[in-house]
């Protein structure tokens, strides 16, 4: 087989991760970086050694391109996955999929009838860190698993991005931004969700940009910066899970699932390696179980969608899940708003483990 085209819409901050990795992989090829300005997508595309650059339309004209990754802001997803659809191409998404469910439920409708795959972004649930976790509770290292805590605690993205303000704005916070990574590993590990409780709060109307450019500018905050939520599964298991915008004392990267026979301590969601910690009952000292995997980093989950595409099986970073995610995300928001809990309605295949020597970088559809 040729190699798989691939395109990029979008040639913002979070492209460089991506083709940092894409341009490497042996089994795809980035053909084209699109963005509404032009000088930009051209500044990537020079950079990174990608043959053309240029507008979303030149981008979905082109024959050699099949699957087009959409790193647009959150509230551009569905709108800029639809067209890539229309245009007859596979999606990959940056995270969350859509900001409301009807939108995401289209774009998935849409593809299925088209005969197309979505997914989405975070793919650090298929890094070595935590797969690694996600294997050992697989083979029962916990016992059966029952209950989760994760914390994601951080001043604010202000600090360091230079154009935070859709950080803050409708479809993102801390909640839409950072849920995704914790909530991905929470529906691996456990399946399906089914209800959510949740409080939420604002700690300020204005934030203070801190570097770049824009230092010293000003912008409105239009979400609540915190939020926690209590997630039951359909399973019986259940998830305190807390997302801030609003801790002077940073605690990111916090997972820990509790089962019937011990504890793990996960990896950071929001990247690909880390080792886990493995505590088991009368044990004094906990067992550090080394990340096996790939390290690669973002566009990982691209390898694997061109993969699943290839072998006709399901992708693992599917936009199922990423549906059933949002949903649960939703939920959480509503939750907070009216005081009362939110039932989840959608529900999601249990998600396989990724095998120890999955490599995106090598040759399997090229060999």
């Amino acid at each position: 087989m040729t190699r798989v085209g691939i395109g990029i819409i979008g040639a913002g901050n979070i492209s460089t991760q991506y083709l940092e990795n894409l341009t490497k992989f042996a089994d795809i090829e980035v053909r084209f970086v699109a963005d509404v300005l032009l000088d930009r997508a051209a500044a990537q595309a020079a950079e990174y050694g990608v043959g053309a650059s240029g507008s979303v339309e030149e981008l979905l004209a082109r024959d050699d391109i099949s699957i087009v990754i959409n790193l647009t802001i959150p509230a551009a997803h569905a709108e800029v996955d639809q067209q890539i659809i229309d245009a007859g191409k596979h999606v990959w998404s940056e995270k969350p999929i859509a900001t409301d469910h009807e939108s995401a439920a289209a774009v998935l409708a849409s593809a299925a009838s088209k005969g197309l795959r979505v997914a989405t972004a975070p793919d650090t649930v298929l890094g070595a860190g935590i797969q690694t976790a996600l294997r050992a509770i697989a083979r029962g290292d916990i016992g059966e698993p029952l209950t989760a805590t994760t914390l994601f605690h951080v001043p604010g993205p202000e600090a360091w991005h230079p154009n935070p303000d859709f950080l803050f704005a409708e479809g993102a916070g801390p909640l839409f931004d950072m849920g995704p990574y914790y909530v991905t590993t929470l529906v691996h590990a456990f399946g399906t969700a089914s209800r959510v409780q949740a409080v939420s709060s604002k700690s300020l109307d204005r934030r203070t940009i801190a570097s770049g450019p824009r230092a010293g500018e000003t912008f409105p905050v239009e979400v609540p910066t915190h939020h926690a939520a209590l997630i039951e599964f359909a399973g019986g298991q259940s998830a305190q899970s807390t997302f801030s915008f609003q801790h002077a004392l940073p605690r990111m990267g916090f997972v820990e699932i509790n089962g019937t026979l011990g504890t793990i301590s996960l990896p950071d969601p929001n990247t690909f390696e880390g080792s886990s910690q493995l505590w088991r009952y009368g044990q004094e000292e906990p067992e550090t179980l080394e990340a096996i995997g790939s390290t690669w980093g973002r566009g990982t989950g691209v390898v694997e969608l061109a993969r699943a595409i290839a072998e006709d099986r399901p992708e693992r970073a599917s936009g199922a899940v990423a549906l059933h995610v949002l949903d649960v995300l939703l939920g959480i928001r509503d939750a907070a708003a009216s005081g009362s809990a939110v039932d989840i309605t959608s529900t999601v295949d249990r998600v396989p483990p990724l095998p120890e020597d999955f490599d995106p970088s090598a040759a399997v559809l090229t060999a």
